[in-house]
């Protein structure tokens, strides 16, 4: 499993499983694809360090490149669009079509850090607000 995330997979679905959850789960991401965030002019946007190209999924600092994966884009992406304001779990669930009663949200955020943070235990850029959600510090 954590090498199919690694290698850019957006879901898991062990067996056995409910076929009418498979179903749902292909629903959401066709959702997704078609309702992409509009693309800005210049799809290439800069927080701290980074520069994220929004049409490669890729962050860079210079140095190194971190492949994104769609639901890591696609979290990061309405993170930036609300940068400096907290943002619920249940909202940036919702921007990003995920399933917030399982926490995945919280996972997600977990394996962005890992590749964003200089220090991912103690995050600069994406941070908890406790009991309220997550905020991009903004420059």
């Amino acid at each position: 499993r954590i090498e199919g995330f690694e290698a850019g997979a957006d879901d898991y679905l062990p067996k056995p499983f409910e076929p009418r959850e498979l179903v749902l789960r292909i629903n959401a991401i066709l959702r997704r694809l078609k309702t992409q965030p509009e693309r800005a002019a210049d799809a290439v946007v800069r927080f701290g360090r980074w520069t994220l190209d929004m049409e490669r999924g890729v962050l860079d600092d210079g140095e190194t490149h971190q492949a994104l994966t769609q639901s890591e884009q696609s979290l990061l992406s309405a993170l930036l669009s609300r940068r400096g304001e907290t943002v619920s779990r249940e909202e940036l669930a919702q921007m990003c079509d995920m399933d917030a009663a399982e926490r995945t949200v919280d996972v997600q955020i977990t394996r962005l850090r890992k590749k964003v943070e200089p220090d991912p235990k103690a995050p600069k850029y994406i941070q908890t607000v406790r009991g309220k959600g997550y905020i991009l510090r903004p420059d």
